[in-house]
C-alpha cells in the first residue's frame, strides 16, 4: 500500500510537548532513603514535536519542518529557539511565555538495563491551547501532535468535540492537513476520556502498545510476557472503530505493526542489537515514530515505513537522549544490514 501525496502541502508541523531532558546516568534505581550514584549527566530534547522534529531533520529530510507551542521566557526556552534555528526547524509558532518555566524532565537512566524513570515539571506545556496555531498560514502536509495526557490545556474537555485537543485535530483537519498523534504513557485510567475524542479527528495513530492498551482496554502482554498478537490486531481495529481515518500503527520492543482502514495488516520486526549497543530507550518511541512520519509524507508503502521506523528507533538506542543518536537516514537503515532484525513475529489466527 502507498500512501497518496497528491496535496500540493509539504512538510510537517509539530505540536505539543517542548521538553528538556535532563538525563543521568545511575548505577541503580535506589529505593525510599537510599543512595545511587550518578555516573554521568548529559542534556537533551524532550517531547513529541521537539524529538520527531530533531529527529527529521538528523535524518535529512527534504521537507520543511514547523514547530508548535509554548516555552517559557528563561535560559532553557532560548536554548530550544535557538537548537529549532540550528536544525533548520521554523519556530514561527512556537512562542514563549513569563507565566510559567520551560517544560524540563530529571530522565534517571539505569545503567545496566536502560530503564528510565521521571521526574517532570510540566511548565508552560500545560498552559498551550493552540488558539495562537494559524493553519492557514502554514503550507505542511502532516500535523503530529503529541502528547495527549500531558497537555492540560489541550486535555481539558471541549463541549463540541469532547477535548480541546480533539477541537485543534479538527481544525487542522479542516484547513486540509493530515493529522497525526501520540500519547504519554502513564498509569492511569483517563485513556477512555481524553484520548478516544481525538481519535475521530486523526488520521494517523501512532502509539506504544501501552498506550494503545490503555486507550482501547486490551491486555496486549500474555502475563509472562509474551506479545498477544491476537489482542494486538483487536486494538488496532478498535482504534479504527473509534474513529481513526487510515492507519494505525503500533509499536513495541519486539518490532511494529500497522493496519488501515481497509483492513491491511503489516508487521515489522527490531533490530536485534547487542546489549552493549543499547545506552538508553528515551526517545525510541519518537524517533520510530520519526521514521514512519517521513515515509508517510514521502509516500512510501507502509511497509518501508515501519522497515524505516524500526531503523530509527534503534539508532536512537545508540545514546541515553532522545535524539543525538539519530544520524541520516542513510545510517539508520545501514544498522539493518549489520544487525539483522530479530525472529519474524508470528500472528496468532
Amino acid at each position: 500500500m502507498k500512501t497518496k501525496t497528491s496535496s500540493p502541502r509539504s512538510g510537517v508541523l509539530a505540536g505539543g510537548n517542548w521538553i528538556i531532558d535532563q538525563v543521568k546516568l545511575i548505577d541503580v534505581y535506589p529505593q525510599a532513603e537510599q543512595l545511587a550514584n550518578i555516573r554521568s549527566q548529559s542534556q537533551g530534547t524532550g517531547g513529541a514535536p521537539y524529538n520527531v522534529l530533531v529527529d527529521l531533520a538528523q535524518l535529512g529530510a527534504s521537507f520543511p519542518l514547523f514547530g508548535a507551542g509554548l516555552v517559557g521566557k528563561d535560559a532553557l526556552g532560548r536554548y530550544i529557539l535557538d537548537d529549532c534555528r540550528k536544525h533548520g526547524i521554523d519556530a514561527r509558532f512556537l512562542s514563549s511565555t513569563p507565566e510559567a518555566p520551560t517544560s524540563y524532565t530529571d530522565v534517571m537512566t539505569e545503567m545496566k538495563q536502560g530503564r528510565r524513570t521521571f521526574f517532570h515539571n510540566r511548565g508552560a506545556n500545560a498552559l498551550w491551547t493552540g488558539d495562537d496555531l494559524d493553519f492557514s498560514k502554514c503550507k505542511a502536509r502532516i500535523f503530529h501532535l503529541g502528547y495527549l495526557l500531558l497537555l492540560d490545556a489541550l486535555d481539558s474537555p471541549d463541549k463540541q468535540f469532547g477535548t480541546k485537543a480533539a477541537a485543534l485535530l479538527a481544525r487542522a483537519q479542516a484547513a486540509g492537513l493530515k493529522t497525526s498523534v501520540d500519547v504519554v504513557s502513564e498509569d492511569s485510567d483517563r485513556f477512555p476520556k481524553i484520548v478516544t475524542p481525538a481519535l475521530r479527528y486523526v488520521d494517523y495513530c501512532i502509539l506504544n502498545e501501552i498506550e494503545a492498551g490503555k486507550t482501547t482496554g486490551f491486555k496486549i502482554r500474555e502475563p509472562d510476557g509474551k506479545l498477544d498478537t491476537v489482542a494486538l490486531r483487536h486494538t488496532a481495529g478498535s482504534l479504527l472503530q473509534n474513529g481513526v481515518r487510515e492507519l494505525v500503527v503500533i509499536h513495541f520492543p519486539e518490532g511494529g505493526f500497522a493496519r488501515t482502514r481497509k483492513g491491511e495488516d503489516f508487521w515489522q520486526s527490531s533490530l536485534n542489537l547487542p546489549p552493549k549497543f543499547i545506552t538508553g530507550t528515551a526517545g525510541a518511541g519518537d524517533a520510530f515514530c520519526a521514521g514512519v512520519l517521513f515515509g508517510l509524507h514521502e509516500g512510501w508503502d507502509i511497509s518501508r515505513s515501519l522497515l524505516t521506523g524500526v531503523c530509527v528507533a534503534a539508532s536512537s538506542l545508540s545514546d541515553p537522549t532522545c535524539t543525538a543518536g539519530v544520524k541520516s537516514l542513510k545510517s539508520a537503515l545501514a544498522l539493518a544490514k549489520k544487525f539483522k532484525f530479530r525472529p519474524l513475529l508470528e500472528p496468532s489466527d
